[in-house]
């Protein structure tokens, strides 16, 4: 990892420890709700790439945890899982792929929550283990709805804002 990829990477980190913080001031829904630590994990895969968005995907997950205890057990599961998909995929489909900013960002967040449904399916018709009822496919895309809109504005806003101060890619 070149040094540039390696501090972006770090600042997406830490934007996706930080930046949730500043939703919960409006209440412990409002993560739920407007998921703000996809955005800099799926601008870390746009930016810096594959690798990268997955690191900043499970990095952020855990430190986020460890030091506010947000996600909290069980969410922490699924989103260990799921946010390094979403950087992944953004990575993978915007840089090697060359696919257009949208398409990346639709594909990797529907990758994200196939995964994520596979994941419930698994812990409670294959595991028998009993989630709350908060915890279901429908449910966890009906409660982002207003994250998920966010993204598709914001994610596409920054790149087009990134571009036009010339900013060349971490990955190059």
């Amino acid at each position: 990892m070149k040094s540039k990829q390696l501090v972006y990477t770090a600042l997406f980190a830490a934007l996706g420890v930080v930046l949730p913080q500043m939703f919960h001031v409006f209440g412990n829904l409002a993560g739920s709700i407007f998921l703000p630590m996809h955005i800099p994990v799926l601008l870390a895969g746009f930016v810096c790439g594959p690798i990268s968005g997955l690191l900043v995907g499970l990095v952020s997950v855990l430190i986020s945890h460890v030091f506010t205890g947000m996600p909290p057990v069980p969410n922490l599961f699924f989103m260990i899982v799921e946010l390094p998909v979403y950087g992944l995929m953004a990575g993978l489909l915007f840089n090697k792929y060359e696919l257009n900013i949208i398409v990346s960002l639709i594909s990797a967040m529907v990758t994200g929550r196939i995964v994520v449904g596979f994941m419930i399916f698994a812990a409670t018709n294959l595991l028998g283990i009993t989630l709350p009822k908060f915890i279901s496919f429908t449910g966890m895309i009906v409660t982002g709805l207003p994250g998920i809109a966010l993204q598709l504005v914001v994610i596409p806003s920054i790149m087009v804002l990134i571009k036009k101060v010339g900013y060349q890619n971490a990955t190059a």
